[in-house]
C-alpha cells in the first residue's frame, strides 16, 4: 500500500500543474534507495562483517545463500529494509549454527543493523545539481519501497524533499502500485517516466501500465532486484551511464513521444 507523505492540498497543486494537453513527459517517478542515495553498498558491507562473524560456523558462501532464501521467505511478512534484514540474518544464523550462536553475536548483528539505519545519506553523484534542475521543469514524484520510518529519515537527510511535489513509500513495486500511485495524482501512463536502478521494481512495473523507464545501474543490486528486460520492451527503456545524463534523456524522451 502506498504511504503518501503529501497533505491533500499538495496533491491538489501537483494535479493542477500537470500539462493536461499534447504529448511529451507529464511527471518524472524518481526511485530513492541506489537511484537518488548509496543503499546497498551498505547492506554489502554490513553483510561481509556478519559473514565474517559468522566464519567459525558456516562457509561464507552458504550464509550468502541461506540468507537470500530467507528474506525472500520473509519479505511478506517484514517488507524490505533494514529491520527485515536484521531479522533475516538472525534467523539465518540461528539455523546455520544449530541453535548455538552465543548471545554476544546476536547483539553484533543488531548493532550492525543499528549502524544500518543510523548511516548519513550519501547522494549518487550529480544528483543533487539535477534534481534542482529537474523540478523547475517536470513534476517530481519520489516512489520508493522500504521501511517507511527510515525512508522518510533518508529523504529528510537527503536534503531533497522539497523538490518533489509528491512522495510515495510503497511496500512493494508492482504494477498495481504503480497504476494507484498515477491514478493518486491523475498522471497518464503513457507520458510517465520511472527513473531508477532495479530492473525488476523501477523499469518492468512501470512499463507494463503503459509508462516508460529510464534504467541507471548501479554498482551492486541485491539478488532480489535481479531481472531480465524482454527484447519487445526495448523501445520503451533508456538506460543510462549515470544521473547525470537524465535531463538530456528525458527530453530526448519528450521529443519522441
Amino acid at each position: 500500500m502506498a504511504v503518501p507523505s503529501h497533505d491533500r492540498a499538495d496533491l491538489v497543486r501537483l494535479r493542477s500543474a500537470l500539462p493536461r494537453e499534447g504529448g511529451g513527459v507529464q511527471a518524472v517517478g524518481i526511485d530513492g534507495d541506489d537511484t537518488l542515495w548509496h543503499s546497498e553498498i551498505h547492506f554489502e558491507l554490513t553483510q561481509q562483517r556478519i559473514r565474517e562473524l559468522l566464519a567459525p560456523f558456516v562457509q561464507g558462501a552458504e550464509f550468502d545463500q541461506r540468507l537470500l532464501a530467507t528474506e525472500r521467505a520473509n519479505l511478506r511478512l517484514f517488507g524490505y529494509g533494514v529491520k527485515g534484514f536484521a531479522l533475516s540474518t538472525i534467523e539465518t544464523a540461528i539455523e546455520l549454527t544449530g541453535e548455538r550462536i552465543p548471545a554476544r553475536d546476536i547483539r553484533r548483528i543488531i548493532d550492525c543493523a543499528k549502524e544500518l539505519l543510523d548511516h548519513p545519506v550519501e547522494l549518487v553523484e550529480h544528483v543533487d545539481r539535477v534534481t534542482a534542475e529537474l523540478c523547475e521543469r517536470y513534476p517530481l514524484v519520489l516512489i520508493t519501497k522500504g521501511d517507511l520510518f527510515h525512508q522518510q529519515a533518508k529523504l529528510a537527510a537527503s536534503g531533497l524533499g522539497e523538490r518533489f511535489a509528491g512522495v510515495e513509500i510503497v511496500a512493494e513495486k508492482d504494477p498495481v502500485d504503480y497504476q494507484r500511485v498515477l491514478g493518486r495524482y491523475g498522471i497518464d501512463p503513457a507520458r510517465f517516466v520511472m527513473v531508477g536502478n532495479s530492473m525488476r521494481s523501477d523499469v518492468l512495473p512501470a512499463v507494463e501500465v503503459g509508462g516508460r523507464a529510464v534504467y541507471i545501474p548501479y554498482q551492486v543490486t541485491w539478488a532480489f532486484e535481479h531481472a531480465e528486460l524482454p527484447e519487445e520492451l526495448n523501445h520503451r527503456v533508456v538506460r543510462l551511464d549515470h544521473f547525470g545524463q537524465l535531463p538530456d534523456a528525458l527530453e530526448a524522451l519528450a521529443r519522441s513521444s
